[in-house]
């Protein structure tokens, strides 16, 4: 995403005005924003939905899953991927999600994540720590799994035994 020029971006969106992303969504933050909103807003809803669905005292692997599982479900579509992969490139400022993240489209990512952090056995800084260990995990874990997809690569696991492998993975990261 950082190496694409505004021109590029308007070049492979049709459009003939240098301004148009300026115009339409303020910046190439905005674009950025736009982008994440678009694809992020139905999983964050999703990821509601199933916390919801658990009760009061899930399982910090049944929490994690709330998190993989509607991300995952990305994998099936051309567009879903690259949403993945750009979330991915963020990487840099994933420390800082509480405060870059689009608020209307991270409720549920937010308070799941806080939940997981408070059930680390551990003081808060060793906290949160985890949680951004979580979040680089599950963001280039899929990331990668995206890029094989496109690239046609064998995949070693189907998608349910990936999702559930990398549930299991991040619940071990919170229970360390």
């Amino acid at each position: 995403m950082e190496g694409v020029t505004t021109r590029e971006i308007v070049e492979a969106a049709g459009q003939r005005n240098a301004s148009a992303i300026s115009y339409h969504f303020g910046s190439r933050q905005g674009l950025l924003g736009a982008l994440l909103a678009r694809r992020g807003g139905p999983v964050d809803e999703e990821r509601g939905r199933r916390r919801a669905a658990l009760g009061h005292e899930p399982s910090p692997g049944e929490l994690v899953a709330c998190l993989v599982e509607p991300y995952a479900a990305l994998l099936s579509g051309d567009a879903g991927r690259s949403y993945l992969r750009i979330v991915a490139q963020l990487r840099g400022r994933f420390s800082a999600w509480r405060v870059e993240s689009d608020a209307a489209t991270t409720v549920h990512l937010a308070a799941v994540l806080d939940e997981l952090e408070r059930r680390v056995d551990a003081p808060p800084p060793v906290g949160r720590e985890r949680i951004l260990a979580l979040i680089v995990l599950l963001t280039g874990t899929v990331a990668e799994r995206a890029r094989r997809i496109d690239e046609g690569a064998e995949l070693d696991l189907d998608h349910d035994a990936f999702v559930a492998n990398l549930v299991a993975m991040g619940a071990s990261l919170i229970e360390a």
